[in-house]
């Protein structure tokens, strides 16, 4: 979505929350793959995906446009969201089905949850190198684990990282360096 097209959709949901579906839409494929990347459990993912879109229809009318794509501010509080999961390693009730269920926001696409639970297991079975290097992945500090999600798993920019991140891009060029390296040597030690 372009960044004029984000500000329009903004204000028509600060209009009418029920617009949120079309964020909703837009944007839940993009963050469930990037927080099932990182946690590699379909069912914790699709819990802290739930968190991170009920926190954002909760706090949209405190967002202050600043030329910053929605989808940044989303991937942030789904980072958040995954490192809190990880922290407290714990299971995040589903709580954004309450509001499908109240029709607090329409939403356009009807996915079934085993049909879609059985794609993403297909899929993960037919990966097994990016099992591995999840398995290598997860055993890194949080910071690089964010860094190497982000850029080569999402293709966020340096400059999109960091602002995800809320981070410098000369911090976030580094982090990307030195995980590679940590990852590189995970690899390499497992063989």
């Amino acid at each position: 979505m372009a960044i004029d097209e984000e500000r329009l959709l903004l204000l028509k949901i600060k209009r009418d929350l029920r617009n949120f579906g079309i964020l909703f839409d837009t944007y839940y494929k993009p963050i469930f793959n990037y927080i099932f990347r990182r946690v590699a459990q379909y069912d914790v993912s699709r819990d802290i995906a739930s968190e991170t879109f009920l926190k954002a229809y909760l706090n949209i009318n405190s967002f202050i446009w600043k030329k910053i794509p929605i989808s940044s501010w989303l991937y942030r509080i789904a980072t958040n969201e995954i490192n809190l999961y990880i922290r407290k390693a714990k299971n995040y009730p589903i709580s954004l089905d309450k509001l499908l269920e109240n029709n607090m926001f329409d939403r356009q696409v009807t996915d079934d949850y085993l049909t879609e639970k059985d794609l993403f297991d297909k899929e993960l079975h037919f990966h097994n190198e990016f099992l591995e290097v999840q398995k290598k992945i997860i055993k890194l500090d949080f910071k690089y684990q964010e860094v190497l999600s982000l850029r080569y798993f999402e293709k966020k920019t340096i400059i999109e990282i960091a602002d995800i991140l809320n981070k410098k891009e000369g911090t976030i060029k580094s982090l990307l360096s030195r995980g590679i390296n940590k990852l590189r040597d995970l690899l390499n030690n497992a063989t």
